[in-house]
């Protein structure tokens, strides 16, 4: 007592005061190694063969750097029907850095990961100061090999970046709850608009901190004695909502434009609200069990009765469950429905491409499910003191086994054809998959096994029309002209006509 009347500290509470302070900066190490470990191979892939081409390694307003003409086009155009600037001008940087090698620009996609884990973990810790569960939820989101599409895929910079300037407007956005200030509040203003100028998916951000404002800050219920208090926390998500909504306007005019939804006719059909409610679930168990991963699930839209029903009814008994225990659990709560939220944008009852779900739409949405387990278990280690004991090692165990599977789904990112070899063993029905390794064969000119991947896309997928198009070039590269000319024309009658285009100017399909 008299030590601490006088400011002193004895040898072992300042030791345990030291260590406070260096854990969180020990943490923060472990898991930038763990992250390396995890990702670090894919400093070897190559580009791939799927949007690669368009953002990087065949976009002249790329590759010409960063000239005002080119400045003004990242700003303006909604080319591949996203509206996302920094996006290009990220692009544009790491071309002006390492040209074609594509190690330095996957390394930067890694680098930029790292930030959004760093930021999160920040954030959880300062707003908690619950160091362990802190660390545990980073980690788990950041080695989680629903990650590697994000990371490992260089078309895919625009989901990294938009999450490291996301997570940085949370970390901000804590700074600004403790004490409010209009510098603070614009700091978050412009992180939040910097993610949405990477990428649109962050629009539901501002329901988040509202989620947020509950628990951890805890803002609703200090607010709880006056109706001014609330309205207040409300109206001062209401830029950030403004910033979200126009940004949404201008991507679903930009998708529309292309056709990549179908805008004009019923937005929420029947079969993309049941693939979006079954694509809910298996998520999650994509999140429990992260095998099968693939860079393109194909849309079935046809599924049966009984599978639409049992996610529905699961989906419900959740959040039921999430509501009923808000105060008692809310870390329940809050990681549920930022779940929920989040995963809106891409679930699919505005159907967006031809995938049925993607493994890089968890990105954000991911966030909410680590923390409602990180919290989880640390309360359940609360109540039961045997569980305690193999909390630690369960942990460890839980993070080695995510790390492993990303370092091998990393593998699978190496090249073309390894990307699409692995899809379609991890898939039914992939005429993508097929498409796509097809025209890696046509490419290093095995044109025969070429065909024949084109072959079976077509089987699957009568109307893909790129797979006429690639299949009619192979046939003109081996001097089968008649076969050639007649897919090319097929082609041209489902809407793709890219070939007829090349062969036209030889003379060859009028």
């Amino acid at each position: 007592m008299n030590r601490e009347r006088n400011g002193t500290l004895s040898c072992r509470e300042y030791f345990s005061l030291s260590m406070k302070k260096t854990h969180p900066y020990l943490i923060i190490i472990l898991l930038l190694l763990a992250a390396g470990i995890a990702f670090g191979r894919i400093a070897g892939n190559e580009f791939i063969n799927f949007d690669d081409g368009r953002y990087i390694i065949s976009n002249d307003y790329v590759q010409s750097g960063f000239q005002m003409a080119n400045i003004k086009w990242a700003f303006t155009t909604a080319y591949l029907s996203y509206w996302h600037p920094l996006t290009w001008l990220s692009h544009m940087l790491d071309w002006s850095l390492f040209g074609a090698d594509a190690t330095g620009h996957h390394l930067v996609s890694l680098m930029l990961h790292n930030g959004a884990v760093i930021f999160l973990f920040l954030f959880l810790y300062k707003t908690t100061d619950r160091l362990w569960p802190a660390a545990f939820a980073a980690a788990f989101f950041a080695l989680h090999p629903l990650r590697v599409e994000s990371v490992a895929w260089a078309a895919e910079r625009k989901d990294v970046l938009s999450m490291f300037f996301g997570m940085a407007c949370l970390y901000a956005y804590a700074f600004y709850t403790e004490a409010p200030k209009l510098s603070r509040y614009m700091l978050c203003l412009f992180l939040y608009g910097a993610a949405l100028m990477s990428k649109p998916m962050l629009v539901t951000l501002p329901f988040v901190l509202m989620l947020l404002d509950y628990w951890p800050l805890q803002r609703w219920q200090t607010a709880a004695s006056g109706k001014s208090r609330k309205f207040q926390l409300i109206v001062e998500k209401i830029p950030f909502i403004a910033l979200a909504t126009a940004v949404s306007i201008v991507t679903l005019l930009a998708k529309g434009k292309i056709g990549a939804t179908s805008i004009g006719g019923p937005m929420f059909q029947d079969a993309n609200t049941a693939n979006a409610v079954v694509s809910y679930v298996a998520y999650l168990g994509k999140t429990l069990w992260p095998f099968n991963l693939a860079v393109f699930y194909p849309y079935h839209s046809s599924l049966s009765l009984w599978t639409i029903f049992a996610s529905a009814t699961l989906l419900v008994l959740i959040s039921a469950a999430a509501l009923y225990h808000l105060k008692a659990l809310p870390y329940l709560f809050v990681g549920w429905f930022w779940y929920l939220l989040t995963l809106i944008p891409v679930i699919g009852l505005v159907q967006s491409g031809a995938q049925a779900m993607a493994d890089r739409y968890t990105y954000l949405p991911s966030v909410g499910l680590a923390v409602a387990l990180a919290w989880g278990i640390d309360a359940l280690a609360e109540k039961m003191t045997v569980f305690r004991k193999i909390l630690f090692p369960a942990a460890m165990l839980i993070l080695v086994v995510m790390t492993s599977l990303a370092w091998m789904q990393c593998g699978y990112w190496k090249n073309s054809l390894e990307i699409w070899n692995h899809a379609i063993l991890a898939t039914k029905e992939n005429y993508l998959a097929f498409t796509n390794r097809g025209a890696v064969y046509g490419e290093i000119g095995l044109y025969e096994k070429a065909i024949a991947d084109y072959d079976e896309a077509i089987r699957l997928k009568p109307d893909h029309g790129l797979a006429y198009n690639n299949r009619g070039g192979a046939y003109l590269s081996i001097g089968k002209v008649e076969q050639g000319c007649r897919d090319i024309h097929k082609a041209c009658e489902l809407g793709l006509c890219r070939s007829l285009e090349i062969v036209g100017d030889r003379g060859i399909c009028r």
